[in-house]
């Protein structure tokens, strides 16, 4: 077993297996290596059996596996290793030395000249919101939902109460109901669904599935298995209003309540962390802030696209690529984290805007000067007939309008180098304004 690569990249999803080609694309005679626990590639999308993957990358119309194994074939095309079944433990980012464990070699450690960081997302559970009630069988998250049934064959439950509408939730909805369980309502705590509305119109609508906004469960009722649930009509605060409360009998809750960014290794490893996206803080070329290491997909923040996840692994490949070779050629870094010496825009979320990625842009790592930095972002709330402003402290620089944002909607715009240099400032400010 090889213990020294140019590039080792942390999970085999679609953003590790992006950025790991992506590498190869840059430089195909650098050495990867891919990091899995799981037997197989493909992360999450192996068990996204429904249509509706791939239509911004590759034009057209996959599944999730099918996307997948697109990937996975580019993994085994450019010659990249691949170790799986292989769980990492720790990551010394100074040195660049990742421990790993595994069943046929053992405690391994490995050495690498770049890190990139793609461990994926997991699902907030029942405990991380505290619902009331017994603690009977029949309470699932919907990703756990959706791996039972997909890929390990079996049923969860025949009649389903579904918390949270995020787009797994709304999926679920839509797969239970073609499996033959009877879906009774999906309760979302906000005014608003947290899907996207393709998933809203195709998963709740078409199979006349009731979504309840402005409302939440308020207790779980069962003793072996889940017997009912009490749903209940909350305020502008959250806060349950008195009185309307009702129950709804059914054997199964799915919960579909928000993802959290994989980065238990990166917080004990000492990388920063933004607070507002879960994932490190990035430069413009997906490099956190400790040189070297790199992050993208689910890991850096929540996408709503695989193919959005796809570009940005591929972008974070193409960097890892580049400093691994100058670290090959033991050539300066100083463009490299926090020992670069040019200028430093910081780019902050206000008016509306939850966060963007990337939090830090140095304007002379962009290259040309027509070249630009994309930047993604969520908002906080529904918005009709809006802008999205790019400010200074003292003026709007530049603008995009936008028919509508919603918060399970990603939203991207575009900065020129030249924008950015004619802005001669060191913090931009993103924010959304109504327009009359």
């Amino acid at each position: 077993m090889k213990t020294e690569y140019d590039v080792v990249v942390i999970g085999g999803g679609p953003a590790g297996m992006g950025s790991a080609c992506g590498v190869k694309e840059k430089d195909s005679t650098l050495s990867v290596l891919i990091l899995e626990r799981d037997s197989t590639l493909g992360g999450i999308l192996n068990q996204c059996i429904h249509n509706g993957f791939g239509l911004h990358y590759f034009g057209e119309e996959l599944t999730g596996p099918e996307y997948a194994e697109r990937f996975i074939n580019r993994v085994k095309e450019n010659a990249i290793d691949v170790l799986t079944n292989t769980m990492v433990l720790d990551i010394d980012l100074e040195n660049k030395i990742i421990t790993v464990i595994n069943k046929k070699n053992g405690l391994v450690r490995i050495k690498s000249k770049a890190i990139i960081l793609s461990m994926g997302c997991r699902e907030r559970s029942r405990g991380a919101i505290n619902i009331p009630g017994d603690r009977p069988s029949g309470v699932f998250t919907a990703g756990t939902a959706q791996r039972y049934i997909n890929m390990e064959g079996f049923m969860v439950g025949k009649e389903v109460v579904i918390l949270g509408s995020g787009d797994i939730g709304l999926i679920m909805a839509r797969r239970l109901t073609l499996s033959g369980a009877k879906v009774l309502a999906c309760v979302e705590i906000c005014p608003y669904s947290n899907g996207l509305n393709r998933n809203i119109v195709q998963c709740l609508n078409d199979f006349d599935i009731p979504l309840y906004l402005s409302h939440t469960v308020t207790k779980i009722i069962g003793k072996e298995r889940v017997e009912a649930v009490e749903i209940s009509e909350v305020d502008k605060t959250n806060k349950v209003i008195e009185g309307t409360q009702q129950i709804l009998k059914c054997d199964t809750v799915l919960l579909s309540v928000g993802l959290i960014p994989e980065n238990e290794l990166s917080r004990n490893a000492g990388l920063k962390i933004d607070p507002h996206t879960n994932g490190a803080y990035v430069y413009e070329n997906m490099e956190t802030l400790s040189s070297g290491v790199f992050a993208c997909g689910n890991a850096l923040h929540v996408h709503d696209l695989v193919d959005y996840v796809t570009a940005e692994s591929i972008r974070a490949g193409h960097s890892a690529a580049e400093y691994a070779i100058k670290k090959g050629n033991n050539t300066d870094d100083s463009n490299n984290s926090l020992d670069y010496k040019g200028t430093v825009v910081s780019l902050k979320a206000t008016d509306g805007v939850r966060y963007t990625v990337p939090q830090f842009i140095r304007i002379d790592n962009i290259g040309a000067l027509n070249d630009k930095v994309d930047v993604f972002f969520r908002v906080g709330q529904p918005h009709k007939m809006c802008e999205i402003q790019v400010k200074t402290k003292n003026s709007v620089i530049t603008s995009f309008k936008r028919l509508q944002t919603v918060p399970g909607e990603m939203e991207k715009i575009s900065l020129s180098k030249k924008l950015l240099l004619d802005s001669e400032t060191d913090e931009i400010l993103i924010g959304i304004k109504d327009l009359d």
